[in-house]
């Protein structure tokens, strides 16, 4: 038994006139079409190339001083 039997096909594509009718037949067909082709042109475009988002510490740099806070600096609230 074939999946994809003429007959199968012509009741499938009568099922498909039911629901979405006859106006919106071609937008659908356009909609499956361009996902189509989009899915295609995402599957032959090379990944890019993502930073690595790991640095090297360098070993010159300075910790940058720690700011001391005086009590007489503090204002009450």
């Amino acid at each position: 038994m074939d999946i994809f039997a003429p007959s199968h096909l012509l009741i499938l594509l009568l099922i498909i006139l039911v629901i979405f009718g006859p106006s919106k037949l071609g937008d659908v067909g356009g909609a499956l079409g361009r996902a189509i082709r989009d899915f295609k042109k995402a599957v032959n475009e090379p990944e890019p190339v993502k930073p690595s988002t790991t640095t090297v510490a360098s070993s010159t740099t300075q910790p940058a001083p720690a700011v001391e806070i005086k009590p007489s600096e503090v204002k009450p609230s």
